[in-house]
């Protein structure tokens, strides 16, 4: 593909900042570095005609964690590490709340519930013996008790009847939220170009050709935030995970309200518009879904409905009206990688599952790398 004259002057010469991934990191990092460098040029390329990792196919939980998440992370990572990664999701959320205002997003604050099935018996007495001790190494961040027990409202079936609620946990809607996202970069100068891939780039001294599919230009940094799709542009610590999402048509007086995790937050589901969507099992596969193929399997899609039926709406009929999948990037450890990868390249990635938590705030860090 050949350039223009009038194409290759207004989008790719003399361009400042490449952003690679126009998710909530991605544009979060162009909004910062445009609030940083007024006058620089930023570029953000998107190989998807959205964003093509989990930004828009997420469940719009704006949430730091179920109790049996947090207790897992402590088997993997230091109390001061899980404080400082629960800390760093609520502040996330702060900043998005900030930067777009919670109408915007349509934010609601119902409470999150964990709930466990008849087979999560050890896992429900774990999380009750160790709630205290949570409760008590979240507090400085909440000032008072995040985690507590009530009871099954919600005529879920075959659960335990105690539920595990969460005040603090809140809900949005995605669509408005990138949405919202993508209109304040745009009016802060910032151009986005859809369906670019990236293949790689070639640094020099006090630049970086980037290879796409189609052309290649030259910016004076290149910044990575593509989250699961990073091990292709060769940051290591990240693994692709694929997540599963199904949606209901509407279902007449649906009451149920907030947002619900199962099996240390596997299977996660929430009412929107009087639908339930609902997404997970990838602990079916785990190694199966460390992929970046968009697509769907019957092994998940399967157990999303026998869990639909058999616990969430027991007693109501429903009909699915959609499905789809997103990719999200883990690793061995959850903190995120906001580092400089070499002289001209760095790096906001692994979100681990939390994009709508930390992605507004990964973003804001790996901009501020940029020295000035």
């Amino acid at each position: 593909m050949s350039l223009s004259f009038w194409e290759h002057d207004s989008w790719f010469s003399n361009i400042d900042y490449t952003v690679i991934g126009s998710g909530i990191t991605g544009l979060n990092c162009a909004l910062q570095l445009k609030t940083r460098f007024p006058e620089a040029k930023v570029l953000v390329l998107e190989r998807g005609l959205l964003p093509n990792g989990a930004s828009t196919k997420n469940a719009g939980f704006a949430c730091f964690g179920s109790l049996s998440e947090i207790i897992d992370d402590l088997n993997k990572h230091s109390e001061d590490e899980v404080l400082q990664l629960v800390e760093k999701r609520v502040k996330g959320l702060q900043l998005l709340r900030k930067n777009l205002g919670d109408k915007n997003i349509d934010l609601q604050v119902n409470g999150g519930y964990e709930i466990f099935t008849a087979n999560d018996r050890k896992l429900y007495e774990t999380c009750v013996s160790k709630m205290g001790k949570i409760n008590s190494l979240l507090k400085p961040i909440f000032g008072e008790d995040v985690f507590s027990i009530t009871t099954n409202k919600f005529n879920f079936g075959r659960i335990r009847e105690e539920v595990i609620f969460n005040k603090f946990e809140g809900q949005l809607d995605t669509g408005k939220m990138m949405s919202a996202l993508l209109q304040k970069v745009q009016a802060a100068g910032v151009k986005i170009l859809n369906s670019v891939t990236v293949n790689g780039f070639a640094e020099a001294n006090d630049s970086v050709e980037v290879e796409t599919e189609h052309f290649s230009f030259y910016t004076r940094k290149v910044l990575i935030a593509t989250n699961g799709f990073a091990s292709q542009l060769g940051i290591p610590e990240v693994k692709p995970a694929r997540a599963q999402v199904l949606i209901t048509a509407p279902i007449p007086n649906l009451h149920i309200k907030g947002t619900f995790h199962i099996e240390e937050g596997f299977y996660y589901f929430r009412n929107i518009n009087n639908r339930i969507l609902f997404g997970g099992g990838r602990n079916l596969n785990l190694k199966g879904e460390e992929t970046t193929e968009l697509a769907l399997t019957a092994l998940i899609q399967q157990k999303l409905e026998v869990l639909l039926k058999n616990v969430i709406l027991p007693e109501t009929p429903f009909r699915i009206e959609r499905r789809w999948s997103g990719i999200m990037g883990m690793g061995e450890q959850k903190k995120p990688v906001v580092k400089q990868v070499s002289k001209n390249v760095f790096c906001g990635v692994r979100l681990g599952g939390m994009g709508i938590a930390i992605g507004s705030l990964i973003g804001k860090e790996l901009a501020d790398l940029i020295e000035e």
